[in-house]
């Protein structure tokens, strides 16, 4: 099939509202409506399951009637990149924020976004945390200049919402509770001994994760989340960074 055969039957696929490809033809030369509406709503069900799988805590949240619509519509504006189905949905967030249907719900495209990460990680390489005796015996400009290499499986929400206990209740089949006020919190996502971890964190300590996780020294990260929150605990912050597997390895210490 030309390459402009292949894009229309992939478009057709995904829209029943366009015609049948006039080159997809059944033994008698008839035009192949039936065969093809079989294969285009078998094609749709599996992205639909697809895109389910993926997003657990968003199908809990808003049950499996409004998924179903909302994913149907996804997958009719976002056609598969990848061969591999756990890969297939990595805009669903996104396309929430932008689902009118789902206003009444500003953290949904959060808890998404955390979904995703849990995949992400659960898929990610294997690496062992670094250990703490690497940063022993380095005084404080060198500790100061230290930079951390991330574990494969690490990943970082920032969310304006308690995004962390909204996603657990929605797992956890319960439904949450929580302030309408402004809480914003990070969610720290990782794979140490092969489990994955959820930790959330204030705003303060997620820009701190966040900085490192950008290739910053450790003094500089402390500085900038010092800057947003004079409360910042830096204790409390190096105590995760050392111990909550989100990192592989450090870089050396400055011999100068």
């Amino acid at each position: 099939m030309p390459p402009d055969g292949q894009t229309g039957f992939a478009a057709a696929l995904l829209h029943p509202d366009l015609d049948v490809p006039q080159n997809l033809v059944d033994p008698h030369g008839r035009i192949a409506s039936r065969r093809f509406a079989v294969y285009r709503n078998n094609v749709i069900v599996s992205l639909i399951e697809a895109v389910k799988s993926s997003f657990p805590a968003v199908l809990a949240l808003v049950g499996e009637t409004f998924f179903a619509e909302m994913a149907r519509r996804f997958v009719r504006q976002a056609p598969p990149q990848s061969p591999l189905l756990f890969d297939y949905g990595r805009d669903f967030a996104g396309f929430i924020e932008d689902f009118e249907p789902a206003k009444s719900l500003p953290f949904l495209a959060d808890v998404a976004r955390l979904d995703r990460a849990w995949l992400d990680a659960y898929h990610a390489a294997d690496a062992a945390p670094f250990a703490p005796a690497a940063l022993a015996g380095r005084h404080d400009a060198a500790l100061s200049e230290t930079r951390f290499v991330p574990c494969p499986a690490t990943r970082l929400v920032a969310s304006a919402f308690p995004v962390v206990a909204i996603w657990r209740a929605a797992r956890d089949g319960c439904q949450p509770h929580f302030s309408s006020a402004p809480q914003a919190e990070w969610a720290l996502v990782t794979r140490p001994d092969l489990n994955i971890d959820v930790v959330p964190l204030d705003a303060a300590t997620g820009g701190f994760f966040r900085d490192l996780l950008a290739g910053a020294p450790l003094g500089v990260a402390a500085e900038q989340a010092l800057a947003a929150d004079p409360g910042f605990d830096f204790g409390h912050a190096l105590g995760l960074v050392v111990s909550g597997g989100a990192f592989a390895g450090v870089s050396a210490p400055n011999r100068e």
